[in-house]
């Protein structure tokens, strides 16, 4: 992305190409990784892509470069203004559900960039994802800009300003297996240290078979369960991970039940317990996190599950915590 800064009566403007460079896909990268993660951002202003008139469109995006660089890539070809929001360098829809991406940064950003003066119309374009955090009719009031919603996707653009609206398919929010997996390695990456620390304390706690059971509740938390999410029975994700994390969890309970011929029953039955406490408990934990990634959970719905569950899942992790590090001891002493 090159920028060379222009002004208009007092008022700088920058000029974006819509073309996507190397160095916009290596920071691409990054962000999808997780890496250096609060510097993927723009500055927040006014843009200009191609060459527009006081008559041409106005959209708004949120100043995280994928948001950003999705938007003026889809217009390639259009001439227009792209209004970057301040929201921190969050995505749109994150930034709506976080206030960043609202009314009041709409507003300052309008009147910041002398937008009135620059176009003739009063119109910007939101993403449909911002509504969560746009009232529109306050937009209105206070601005004088009414406030247009185009389709969820930033590739639907072009067809949505031919027809000068979007059709249901533009509006429908989808989540398939692709979007899903898009989340899968930001998610290893933040959860590879801590994976190594847990799994090294449980090493010392339960052996290899408690190193290996703590990696594999992980990975099904943050690998398995976006790759099966719409397969998995009940509603709330923290059930689903209560299945999913018990599902992967059998084969280390047999793993003790079975191969352990120097111990006594008891001892086999308890150590198959700590896994049946542990592993689903880490298992569903994780999979709260992707509450906030996709297109069917609500605000008061998550914070209603988190108040449900997020008790149980304490108290089985430190349930089996306890009974694992009581079996080490007594293992020490013989017993």
């Amino acid at each position: 992305m090159q920028n060379v800064v222009c002004q208009s009566d007092d008022h700088m403007i920058s000029e974006v190409s819509s073309r996507i460079t190397l160095a916009d896909r290596w920071d691409h990268l990054q962000a999808r990784l997780g890496i250096r993660r609060n510097r993927h951002r723009v500055e927040p202003g006014l843009y200009t892509l191609g060459k527009p008139s006081s008559e041409s469109p106005v959209f708004a995006s949120a100043n995280y470069t994928l948001s950003f660089d999705a938007l003026r890539s889809a217009l390639a070809g259009v001439d227009c203004y792209i209004l970057v929001l301040d929201t921190k360098g969050i995505n749109v829809w994150c930034a709506a559900g976080k206030g960043t991406f609202g009314t009041d940064e709409l507003v300052q950003r309008i009147e910041g960039t002398g937008l009135a003066e620059i176009v003739n119309h009063r119109k910007v374009i939101v993403p449909q994802l911002g509504a969560p955090g746009i009232a529109a009719h306050e937009v209105k009031q206070r601005s004088g800009f009414r406030v247009e919603y185009g389709p969820v996707r930033a590739r639907d653009l072009p067809a949505y300003l031919e027809t000068g609206k979007a059709d249901n398919e533009m509006r429908r929010v989808t989540f398939h297996l692709a979007d899903r997996l898009v989340l899968v390695p930001v998610e290893i990456v933040h959860m590879l240290l801590p994976m190594l620390v847990i799994a090294g304390v449980f090493y010392l706690v339960g052996g290899w078979l408690g190193a290996l059971g703590t990696a594999v509740a992980i990975m099904a938390g943050v690998v398995l369960f976006p790759i099966l999410l719409p397969w998995l029975p009940t509603a709330n994700f923290s059930t689903k991970g209560f299945i999913l994390g018990g599902l992967v969890a059998v084969p280390f309970i047999l793993a003790r039940l079975i191969n352990a011929p120097d111990m006594e029953t008891w001892q086999r039955t308890v150590w198959g317990l700590t896994h049946l406490l542990l592993i689903p408990s880490m298992t569903a934990f994780l999979t709260l996190n992707f509450t906030g990634s996709t297109s069917f959970t609500s605000r008061s719905g998550v914070r209603r599950e988190i108040f449900t569950y997020f008790p149980a899942m304490a108290w089985m992790f430190g349930g089996g915590l306890v009974l694992s590090i009581t079996m080490t001891i007594l293992g020490l002493f013989g017993i």
